[in-house]
């Protein structure tokens, strides 16, 4: 009804993308985990990769979220990291040199 006033446009029922069903992941921990009392999520995931009971991908899992804890990347770091590294590469050139060693001829005291 494109020609009559107020027909046109707005919602219409039935239009539109149909909602997807909700996803559920069940997601089954090993009991000897569930009796264990973490009050740290670094803890518990540890645990858990460390546990030999427990399903691989799930322990795959575990590891993968505790990466970005246990090693950095390397690049990562701010501009003060960086300007403290350039700084200790540059004071290594110009540290002072040890005095020299004074030796007296055929091992005399001078």
């Amino acid at each position: 009804m494109a020609g009559k006033p107020g027909r046109s446009g707005g919602a219409r029922p039935g239009a539109g993308r149909k909602p997807n069903a909700p996803v559920t992941i069940k997601v089954e921990v090993p009991p000897s985990i569930e009796t264990l009392a973490h009050t740290d999520p670094k803890v518990f995931l540890l645990a858990l990769m460390n546990d030999l009971q427990a399903d691989v991908k799930l322990r795959a899992d575990a590891a993968k979220a505790l990466m970005p804890f246990m090693h950095t990347k390397k690049g990562e770091g701010g501009k003060k990291e960086q300007g403290q590294e350039a700084a200790k590469r540059v004071a290594s050139k110009f540290a002072p040199a040890a005095p020299p060693k004074l030796v007296a001829a055929g091992g005399k005291k001078v």
